[in-house]
């Protein structure tokens, strides 16, 4: 199709075919230097393809990517989302497993006491006056192979007594719970329950053959939560002002495990008691009376 173009210099009117388009040449009618144009005189020339033509195409592309990026983000936060309580469970799960090991630990340590001694140790010991000095926790040290801290503690002197001041910030950590916040502290994650029928009655050891319920009736070792005490301190749970309700106020059994808490039985098995048990049953299994099995 024929080519009809103006010079740009001259402005003198001319014809080609339009297998000349894109050519350069001198105009006829002022001898300047023209280039016949792609299309018809007044219509814009079609232009072949550039390479810079593709730049709009890499753009969609760019664009594109970061859309799917977005998207696979967003992906990303929803499947985080689901996953995270099965993570916390699966992790909750090790904490408690390690909690369990360590009441194991200290059933050992309690029952290799006895085999030493014939007796349990007291939940304390006193001083002349009859004022407690430090907990059963002290005593069972040479059986956590702890026995250096053991023989540096004077036993005669209050637990927090300048004697004893290197215990301030000493951790054991079979004492301590790892679910528990507090963990990497002195804080105790385990107590006696101690009163005039429950397995510790204070000053005195018990021995086996009192627990006339049979040791896999009887608890030993109850998991406290947040109760501030440390290890050493002659402190337990007080079972004449206890309720009988898991993990309802400061001077039950309580644990950083949902449902419940964790229990050593005087067999030196562990249990896990929920928190719905009844009242009468946890105390039967706090007391040398009849239990119910739970």
């Amino acid at each position: 199709m024929p080519i009809n173009f103006s010079c740009p210099h001259c402005g003198k009117q001319t014809t080609v075919a339009d297998q000349y388009a894109g050519q350069s040449g001198p105009c006829s009618g002022c001898g300047q230097t023209v280039t016949i144009p792609y299309g018809g005189m007044g219509t814009p020339a079609a232009k072949p393809i550039s390479k810079k033509s593709g730049s709009g195409a890499g753009a969609g592309i760019l664009i594109g990517l970061a859309v799917a990026g977005v998207v696979l983000l967003m992906c990303g936060g929803v499947l985080v989302a689901l996953l995270l309580p099965a993570v916390q469970a699966a992790r909750e799960a090790a904490r408690r497993s390690a909690c369990s090991n360590n009441l194991k630990q200290i059933g050992l340590a309690l029952h290799n006491y006895h085999d030493t001694y014939k007796t349990f140790p007291p939940a304390y010991l006193t001083d002349e006056n009859g004022t407690p000095t430090v907990s059963w926790r002290v005593l069972i040290l040479p059986f956590l192979e702890q026995q250096a801290v053991h023989s540096m503690v004077d036993t005669s002197k209050p637990w927090d007594a300048p004697e004893n001041a290197f215990l301030k910030d000493l951790v054991i950590p079979a004492y301590g719970c790892p679910s528990s916040p507090s963990g990497g502290t002195p804080e105790t994650s385990y107590m006696f329950v101690v009163g005039p029928n429950a397995f510790a009655t204070g000053a005195d050891g018990t021995r086996i053959s009192s627990i006339t319920d049979g040791t896999s009736n009887t608890i030993m070792v109850v998991e406290v939560a947040g109760t501030g005490v440390h290890w050493a301190q002659p402190k337990d749970l007080d079972m004449t002002q206890m309720s009988m309700a898991v993990g309802q106020s400061s001077n039950e059994i309580d644990s950083f495990h949902p449902g419940g808490a964790q229990v050593l039985m005087a067999d030196g098995s562990v249990r896990f008691i929920a928190d719905t048990i009844d009242p009468n049953v946890l105390q039967s299994l706090l007391t040398h009376e009849q239990v119910m099995g739970f």
